[in-house]
C-alpha cells in the first residue's frame, strides 16, 4: 500500500487548489500537500497589498506571456474567472469588482482568502504539512517515492509539482522544483523576475518618489518596438514602479536575457501624439498668451513631473507662452512624449510578484496538467512557463491549472483503484 494517494509538493495556490479539487471530485482519495515554510500561502497574504487580487472579471490567453497561447488559452477554458469566483463565494468568500476588473474579497483581506483555502482542504481530508520540505522525488515501478528534509520518505500514487518559481523567496520559493522536474526529464526556459520594479539610473526620480501618473513605456530592442503597454506609473526613491512598470519589467529582463540592448522609452501623455500636443500648445499661447509654461504643464501632469520635465529641455519655469519659441515648443512636445528611462535593473526575485520562464507548456499535457514525460506526475502554477500581467492573472493561472490537474488525476487514480 502506498502512503498516500496523491502528494502535492508546495502548498500555495496552485498547491492547495489542486489539492482541493482532487479531493472534491473523488472524495476517498488521499491528499497530503507538503511544503517547506513552518506556515503555507505566504504569497497569498501579502499578494495585492495584503488584500489579495483573487482574479479577474475578464481573463484571457492576451493577458499572459511565456507558453504557447493556445495551450494557455486551453486550460482558462476549462476554469474561467467566473467560474473561480463562484468557488470563492462557495467557500464563503464573496468578491467584488474594483479598477479594472479586479476582483477582491469583501474582507479586503489576503487571511480570508487563505483561510478558506485550509479550511476547504480540512473539510476535504486533506493533509496539509508544513517544515516539510521536500529535496528529492523519484518513480520507483508503481509509485513517487518523496522524501524530505526532516528524514520521512513518503509513497504516492500520483505527485504534483506546485513549488512556484523564484520570486520572493522569503515566502521558500527558489527555484527548487526546477530540479524536481529535470529529474523526470524536463527541460526550463530560463527565468527572469516579473511584475518587478525598476531601477534606474540618474537622480531624477529620487526627487519625483511619491508621485503617481499615467504614462505609456516602449520597448525597443536592434531598432524594433518589442512592446508598448500603458498604465499608471509611481516614482520612487530607487527608480519605478506601478503597474505599467512591473508589466514591462519581464519584457526588460527577457531582451536583457537574449543579449539584446533594452531601450525604454517614456511617454508621460500616452493619449496625445506629437501633432496634438503642439496644436495644445498652440491653443493655450492664443488663450492664454501671458500664462508660464509650468502653470500650463501643471495642468496636464502632476506639479513635480512637470518642472522636472522644463528642466530637462532646459525650459525656464517662468517662460510665458506668448515667449515659447517654435523649437522650444516642438522640443518640449517630444519630450513629453518620447523621454529615454534610464533602466539599470529591476529589484530582482525579492520584489519580484511572479517569475517569467519555467517548464515548457508543450512538455505538459494542457488537457490533463500531467507530464508527458512522466505518467502520474502533474505540474501547476508558476513552476511552468506562463506568467500573466498585474490584475489577478496570475492567481487565475493557478485556480485553472489546479482545477484541471485536480480533476484529472482524480479521475486517473479512481480508474485505477
Amino acid at each position: 500500500m502506498n502512503d498516500v494517494d496523491v502528494i502535492v509538493v508546495g502548498g500555495g495556490a496552485a498547491g492547495l487548489a489542486t489539492a482541493v479539487f482532487a479531493a472534491r471530485a473523488a472524495p476517498g482519495l488521499r491528499i497530503r500537500v507538503l511544503d517547506g515554510a513552518r506556515r503555507v500561502g505566504a504569497k497569498i497574504l501579502v499578494s495585492g497589498g495584503s488584500r489579495c487580487n483573487v482574479t479577474n472579471r475578464v481573463v484571457t490567453e492576451r493577458d499572459f506571456w511565456g507558453g504557447p497561447s493556445r495551450l494557455v488559452a486551453r486550460v482558462l477554458r476549462a476554469f474561467p474567472a467566473d467560474r473561480a469566483a463562484r468557488f470563492f463565494e462557495e467557500l464563503g468568500v464573496p468578491l467584488h469588482d474594483e479598477e479594472d476588473g479586479k476582483l477582491f474579497p469583501d474582507s479586503n483581506s489576503a487571511r480570508t482568502v487563505l483561510d478558506a483555502l485550509l479550511s476547504e482542504t480540512d473539510r476535504r481530508g486533506v493533509t496539509v504539512e508544513t517544515e516539510a520540505r521536500v529535496v528529492s522525488i523519484r518513480h520507483d515501478g508503481e509509485e513517487f517515492v518523496v522524501e524530505s528534509a526532516n528524514g520521512r520518505t513518503l509513497t504516492a500514487r500520483a505527485a504534483v509539482l506546485a513549488t512556484g518559481g523564484r520570486s520572493l523567496p522569503k515566502s521558500g520559493s527558489d527555484g527548487f522544483g526546477y530540479r524536481l522536474a529535470a529529474g523526470f526529464g524536463h527541460s526550463c526556459v530560463p527565468t527572469t523576475p516579473a511584475l518587478a520594479p525598476l531601477v534606474l539610473r540618474g537622480s531624477t526620480h529620487a526627487a519625483l518618489a511619491g508621485v503617481s501618473h499615467p504614462a505609456a513605456l516602449t520597448l525597443r530592442a536592434e531598432d524594433k518596438t518589442l512592446v508598448r503597454l500603458e498604465g499608471a506609473l509611481l516614482w520612487t526613491h530607487f527608480g519605478v514602479s506601478g503597474p505599467v512598470v512591473l508589466n514591462l519589467s519581464r519584457h526588460w529582463h527577457r531582451t536583457v536575457l537574449d543579449g539584446h540592448a533594452a531601450d525604454v522609452r517614456l511617454s508621460l501623455l500616452p493619449a496625445e501624439s506629437f501633432d496634438s500636443i503642439e496644436r495644445r500648445l498652440l491653443d493655450e499661447t492664443t488663450s492664454r498668451p501671458r500664462a508660464q509654461i509650468a502653470t500650463v504643464l501643471g495642468g496636464w501632469l502632476p506639479h513635480a513631473v512637470a518642472g522636472a520635465w522644463l528642466a530637462r529641455v532646459a525650459l525656464d519655469r517662468e517662460t510665458t507662452m506668448a515667449h515659447l519659441s517654435r523649437d522650444d515648443r516642438r522640443r518640449l512636445a517630444h519630450a513629453l512624449l518620447d523621454s529615454p528611462l534610464e533602466v539599470e535593473d529591476s529589484r530582482g526575485y525579492s520584489y519580484a510578484e511572479v517569475t517569467a520562464g519555467g517548464v515548457p507548456l508543450d512538455e505538459i499535457d494542457t488537457a490533463t496538467m500531467e507530464s508527458r514525460r512522466r505518467r502520474g506526475l502533474y505540474l501547476t502554477g508558476e513552476i511552468l512557463d506562463v506568467d500573466g500581467r498585474l490584475g489577478g492573472f496570475n492567481f487565475q493561472w493557478a485556480w485553472s491549472s489546479g482545477w484541471v490537474a485536480g480533476h484529472a488525476l482524480a479521475r486517473a487514480l479512481e480508474a485505477g483503484r
